[in-house]
């Protein structure tokens, strides 16, 4: 593992591991059977929910299992640019990008948030664990991103503006 790995870069690599694949596949089924998929353990609450509570017809219903799988796919899509963006960093030596992170965990949070929230009004206990395990899991990534210190800049690489070589031209404020 490189030096230059922060805590907050290596916790979001462990968290794209899970997310990427599992939500991935979540998303492929609803994609193949929207309905059928929506009624599987990871997303039965939330068709639990709309079919008893909101009491909506067939073709709501598919409609709203594709708003799930769009909505699965796109914090997979912001995860998988993390992890691109810190492999990148990583073979160039620089410091990663943590916005596509920010923004998956966001998002998932707000999902497995909502998820949890209609798990427990619809008595569903296996999917209000599972819920509740992925909302943790971002939401500690979540406070080690915030309150990791930022790094460090090397002082070698500022130059002072006093230190100017022949060769450079010095700019005149006109301010």
């Amino acid at each position: 593992m490189p030096r230059h790995w922060r805590i907050s870069s290596f916790s979001g690599i462990l968290l794209a591991a899970y997310f990427i694949p599992t939500w991935a596949i979540v998303a492929w089924r609803i994609m193949i059977s929207p309905v059928q998929g929506l009624f599987e353990r990871p997303n039965v609450s939330v068709a639990f929910f709309i079919s008893d509570h909101l009491q909506l017809g067939s073709m709501s219903m598919v409609r709203i299992a594709w708003l799930l799988a769009l909505s699965r796919v796109l914090v997979v899509a912001f995860f998988a640019i993390f992890v691109w963006f810190a492999v990148r960093a990583m073979i160039r030596r620089t410091e990663d990008q943590k916005e596509p992170l920010a923004i998956a965990l966001a998002i998932g949070s707000v999902i497995s948030f909502a998820s949890m929230i209609l798990a427990s009004k619809v008595g569903e206990i296996e999917a209000l664990r599972m819920h509740a395990t992925e909302l943790l899991m971002m939401l500690g990534a979540v406070v080690v991103m915030v309150f990791e210190r930022p790094a460090q800049v090397e002082a070698a690489t500022i130059a002072a503006p006093s230190e100017l070589t022949l060769e450079q031209a010095q700019l005149r404020n006109n301010g």
